[in-house]
């Protein structure tokens, strides 16, 4: 895990991505935030490689690849599954089969956004300060 790569943020809805955004910038990160609409174009991204992320935030419900197939693809790639990216559901909401899927997929995290910008300032900080503090096999080599 690289604590100073990008965040890779999976969003198709451009009101959601400019709002997480804002709240990067106010909470001044040193991060790049990568945003992407489409999970194969985060999927290329996240397979370059010379790009190591620091943690990938995905929406679930997206056109042509949604959030499940597209952490499986993730999580199954054996050089992706190496860089030890944490990848987190955040979503505008949950059922109980989402989230034993995610669950399943071995997701390290899920997280419905707050309908407010200071709630959706809280999760992320939260969501970061968490993965700042945590240690990954990958800190070892």
């Amino acid at each position: 895990m690289n604590k100073n790569g990008p965040i890779i943020v999976i969003e198709d809805d451009a009101d959601d991505q400019d709002m997480l955004a804002e709240i990067f910038l106010k909470l001044g990160y040193k991060n790049k935030i990568c945003f992407f609409a489409d999970g194969n174009k985060a999927l290329d991204f996240i397979n370059m490689t010379d790009v190591q992320p620091f943690l990938i935030l995905s929406d679930i419900n997206m056109p042509k690849i949604n959030g499940f197939e597209l952490r499986n693809k993730v999580f199954t790639n054996e050089e992706l599954h190496t860089k030890c990216i944490p990848y987190l559901f955040f979503t505008t909401s949950a059922t109980k089969k989402s989230v034993i899927d995610a669950y399943a997929l071995s997701v390290q995290g899920f997280f419905v956004k707050a309908n407010t910008m200071q709630g959706l300032e809280n999760t992320i900080k939260k969501i970061v300060e968490y993965w700042k503090e945590c240690i990954a096999p990958s800190e070892f080599d």
